[in-house]
């Protein structure tokens, strides 16, 4: 009996004996359908992301309730969900906006009780709420999130790597790092300002500022877990190192008696006038 010792076919005879190009890609996964790696892609991503503000039935507002939880007890698991994102919609950034929407009712809340501490009138608590919202945490959001979204893009990704981080997922990170910090100085301190925290005493100054060394090192530690979980980056510790400026910050302002939250009413007070 004789055998064939023609050789096997190349990939390329392959491809032409199934009736496809030899170009087509070799990944195990099909991309999805609306997949354009361009800045379309993102300006879509975009617009459907802004278009679901005035969907409320289609926003999840019981997951973005757990997402506010845990980024107190355990923010590691927040950030669980954005890979699992990653793999099945192709992105790191949210597609729901019901943790901004919730995230921008705990400041019209909290900014209620502001307004009483600071015995504000009817409109400059308007104003006031408007500067929270659209100054304090949506303005230099945008402005953090993209200086951060610089660096990580021009310093620490992965030159072999052609994936940046998104824009989008920057803000979000923003997000995340700026609900703790809400919540401790824009409501747990209010109950503590007038009877502790406004006295001339070492205490009320050591109180004051310890709520916003737990603050600031939420911010950092959250912004630190969000750009770290990230595959493509690299060295993103140094993120971290800005800890130790705010403890040395904290420890200087003990010193010297400078009580930072009177020095927060005093600003917000002065720039509603």
């Amino acid at each position: 009996m004789k055998y064939s010792t023609s050789p096997l076919p190349s990939r390329s005879n392959s491809a032409s004996l199934l009736g496809m190009s030899s170009s087509r890609p070799t990944s195990p996964l099909p991309a999805p359908a609306n997949y354009r790696n361009d800045c379309m892609s993102a300006t879509n991503k975009s617009y459907k992301y802004l278009r679901r503000f005035v969907k409320f039935d289609q926003m999840d507002f019981e997951f973005a309730l757990w997402q506010m939880l845990y980024l107190f007890i355990a923010p590691k698991k927040v950030y669980r969900n954005f890979n699992y994102r990653k793999q099945t919609k192709f992105q790191f950034a949210r597609d729901d906006p019901a943790f901004l929407v919730l995230l921008v009712g705990c400041l019209c809340v909290t900014s209620i009780g502001f307004a009483w501490v600071l015995n504000l009138g009817f409109g400059q608590s308007l104003v006031f709420l408007l500067y929270v919202v659209f100054v304090d945490c949506i303005l230099c959001g945008m402005v953090v999130a993209t200086l951060l979204w610089f660096v990580t893009n021009r310093y620490l990704r992965d030159r072999a790597s052609d994936i940046d981080v998104e824009w989008g997922y920057a803000f979000d990170v923003h997000l995340n790092a700026f609900f703790p910090p809400l919540i401790l100085l824009h409501f747990i301190q209010l109950f503590f300002y007038h009877p502790l925290i406004s006295q001339d005493w070492f205490t009320s100054t050591f109180i004051g500022n310890t709520i916003w060394l737990a603050a600031l090192s939420y911010y950092i530690y959250i912004t630190f877990l969000g750009y770290n979980v990230v595959p493509n980056l690299r060295n993103t510790r140094i993120i971290l190192v800005t800890l130790p400026l705010v403890l040395l910050f904290y420890v200087i302002t003990l010193i010297i008696r400078w009580n930072l939250s009177v020095s927060l009413m005093y600003f917000y007070h002065y720039r509603v006038l």
